[in-house]
C-alpha cells in the first residue's frame, strides 16, 4: 500500500459515512447488505464486514436482531452549561450540575460508605482504604437519561454530622458547598477537568448508547482551601451533549 493511501475498509467507510452524513443513506435505512458492499466496490466479504465494523462502531449504524444493520438517527446535540461556583440557596441536584438557570429534570440517588480506591484517595488527598461516603446519580430529562454521576467524600470530614448523607438530612439535596458550610467547612474553589472515553457497558446502557460510544467525563472536585472535600465523575454521552464553560473574568 502507498504512503497515504488508505486500507481498503476504510476507504469503503468512508463512502457510506458520507452517504449517511450527506443524507444519500438517511436514518432508518437499511445499509446495503455484505454482498453489495462486495459487489459495488469490488472488496472482499472481509474488508466489507471490516466496513461494517467501523460504521458500527462511530455509533452511524445498529444492528437488528434478524432484520440487518441500519442507519441511526442522529442526535442534535444539546448544551450542558457550567459555570464558575455562584452560591445558590436551595439548589436541586440537577441544578448543581447545570449552571443553566432553565435546567429542569428528575433524579435518582443512592448513598453508601465504601473504602477509597487508590485513585479516588489521591484525588482527595486522603490514604487509600480510608472511608468514604459514595453517592451514585442517575440524571433524566423529560424522561430521557442525559448524565451520570458519582461523588465521595471522606468520612473524616462529614462523618456523624447532619450531612454525612447527601441526599437525607436537613440538607439534603442542596450543594456541597451550602452542606460543608453546616459543619463549618467553607468551600472556595472547584476544579474540573474534562476527558473522553469509551463508555463502560453499564454506563451505555443506562445512557441508551451502543458499544464503542463515547462518553464525556467532568471530574470535578470541591476545595475547603487545599483540602478537597468532595470529588465526582460526571459522565454524559459526547454525541448527544456538549459541555459549555461560562466563567467569569476577575
Amino acid at each position: 500500500m502507498a504512503f497515504g493511501e488508505q486500507p481498503a475498509y476504510l476507504r469503503v467507510a468512508g463512502d457510506l459515512r458520507k452517504k449517511i452524513v450527506d443524507g444519500s443513506l438517511p436514518p432508518h435505512t437499511r445499509l446495503p447488505s455484505q454482498a453489495r458492499i462486495r459487489q459495488e466496490y469490488g472488496v472482499s466479504d472481509t474488508v466489507a464486514l471490516e466496513a461494517r465494523k467501523v460504521l458500527m462502531a462511530e455509533g452511524l449504524v445498529e444492528g437488528r436482531s434478524g432484520s440487518g444493520t441500519y442507519v441511526r438517527e442522529r442526535p442534535v446535540p444539546r448544551r450542558i452549561a457550567r459555570s464558575g461556583y455562584r452560591p445558590e440557596r436551595g439548589a436541586t441536584p440537577f441544578r448543581q450540575e447545570q449552571a443553566d438557570a432553565e435546567a429542569r429534570g428528575t433524579w435518582e440517588s443512592y448513598s453508601r460508605q465504601s473504602e477509597a480506591s487508590a485513585a479516588i484517595a489521591e484525588r482527595l488527598a486522603i490514604q487509600p482504604g480510608d472511608r468514604v461516603m459514595c453517592t451514585k446519580y442517575v440524571f433524566r430529562d423529560a424522561g430521557e437519561t442525559m448524565m451520570l454521576s458519582t461523588s465521595w467524600e471522606p468520612i473524616a470530614v462529614t462523618g456523624r454530622t447532619p450531612v454525612m448523607l447527601p441526599e437525607e438530612g436537613p440538607l439534603g439535596g442542596m450543594g456541597v458547598a451550602e452542606r460543608m458550610a453546616a459543619i463549618d467547612v467553607i468551600v472556595d474553589n472547584v476544579t474540573e477537568e474534562v476527558g473522553a472515553r469509551p463508555g463502560l457497558a453499564e454506563e451505555l446502557a443506562a445512557l441508551g448508547g451502543v458499544p464503542g460510544h463515547v462518553v464525556l467525563v467532568i471530574q470535578r472536585t470541591f476545595y475547603a482551601s487545599d483540602r478537597p472535600v468532595e470529588t465526582a465523575d460526571v459522565v454524559v454521552p459526547a454525541d448527544r451533549y456538549r459541555i459549555a464553560y461560562h466563567l467569569p473574568v476577575r
